[in-house]
């Protein structure tokens, strides 16, 4: 993607060096843009090292364009980080005095502006008013935060963070196949206690789960998010909830169950729990017998209680005879989609950013091929969407 990224002069201005940084390991095309009072807080040279990328700071200097209708023709996205109170009153008015406010005047593509300031001037009814100008004029505007600002009040102001900027570009260059589709996702593992310090539980680190809420939510979709214990950012947009047991997982889950029309069930669950669990720590012996009892079966609940029009996708994690044992757990728990991934294999699966998987419906049997957890997830929804309208 071609980004015209935009830096005007407010203190957040060295925050949106980072946003720079994460635009060039995304392998996004880069080129900046930066007005006077920017280039007080920040050199152009910061910019061009971390973004990898050209650097204008005047609306009449000429590389073979001339920059702000060069430029806004070249971008597919622009967006201005920070934007100072005076930058958008200039963009809401029509005013081109400089490289960014020219630009702005002249992009007709999706663009993004992100306010930051002191929360006294957010507040301020002429930039509100001017926000809403904005709006209308086709700006999606990412709001600033409450908290403490750089010159120690508290209040709306703060600059977001730059992962919220990438997902509201992302929003705006993602199909909308899943408006007023609502979908619950379960993610990560469970922890079953065996006493207060100790636990049952798997290698799962919920990225998967993930990367499907995400993609969700990216579509349009309102997402439920079910998660045992991981060490992941909420995707934006998503209503998230943490549980720990198994039976807690499946308890939530039931209580979602009615509100949604598709049930993901990505989380690798603890099969198995102690039949006891100690109130006290248990102290080191030479041996330490435990008596597992199987957990809740989560998805045979929903079976019991499912809706003839939800779409339920279960998961099989495996070690050996991958499609054999995905195909016994479709039918067993009256499932409309399983995915089948190999669990043994060091470069997919539990813990990595990759994924190889064979998708199994009532109509078709499709592999997915090594990739990204985010395009594995993207592509499930692909045939999700196909399969819900033969069902339908």
């Amino acid at each position: 993607m071609r980004v015209l990224l935009a830096i005007t002069g407010g203190i957040a201005a060295y925050k949106a060096v980072d946003l720079a940084s994460i635009l060039r390991k995304r392998k996004d095309e880069l080129k900046i843009i930066m007005t006077e009072n920017a280039m007080k807080f920040v050199s152009p040279l910061t910019f061009a090292a971390v973004g990898n990328a050209e650097v204008y700071t005047d609306e009449f200097e000429y590389r073979g364009l001339i920059s702000h209708t060069g430029l806004s023709s070249w971008a597919d996205v622009m967006i201005i980080a920070p934007a100072t109170a005076n930058t958008m009153a200039k963009i809401a008015n029509g005013i081109a005095d400089n490289i960014v406010t020219a630009s702005a005047l002249a992009f007709k593509g999706p663009k993004i502006l992100v306010p930051a300031m002191n929360v006294r001037m957010y507040e301020n009814q002429v930039t509100q008013d001017n926000l809403e100008k904005l709006s209308k004029y086709g700006w999606k505007i990412v709001e600033p935060e409450i908290g403490h600002l750089a010159d120690g009040e508290e209040g709306k102001g703060r600059y977001p963070e730059n992962a919220r900027i990438i997902f509201e570009m992302e929003s705006l260059f993602t199909k909308k196949d899943m408006d007023n589709l609502k979908v619950l996702v379960t993610a990560g593992p469970t922890r079953e206690a065996i006493d207060p310090v100790r636990y049952i539980s798997n290698r799962s680190s919920g990225k998967m789960g993930y990367e499907i809420a995400k993609a969700a939510v990216l579509r349009g979709a309102d997402v439920h998010l079910v998660s045992g214990p991981v060490n992941i950012q909420s995707p934006f947009n998503v209503k998230r909830y943490d549980v720990e047991s198994t039976q807690e997982m499946a308890q939530r889950v039931l209580d979602i169950l009615n509100q949604v029309d598709i049930v993901i069930m990505a989380a690798a669950v603890a099969d198995y729990k102690p039949l006891e669990t100690a109130q006290q720590k248990i102290k080191k012996g030479l041996s330490l017998d435990l008596k597992l009892v199987k957990t809740t079966d989560i998805l045979s609940e929903i079976s019991k209680v499912k809706r003839p029009d939800q779409f339920v996708v279960g998961f099989a994690a495996e070690t050996q005879n991958l499609l054999e044992n995905a195909r016994h757990k479709f039918e067993s728990k009256s499932l409309d989609m399983i995915v089948a991934n190999d669990v043994s294999r060091k470069d997919i699966g539990f813990e990595s950013d990759y994924n190889e998987v064979t998708v199994i419906t009532k109509n078709e049997t499709v592999h997915l091929e090594r990739m990204t957890k985010n395009e594995i997830a993207n592509s499930l929804l692909d045939i999700l969407l196909k399969e819900i309208v033969k069902k339908n």
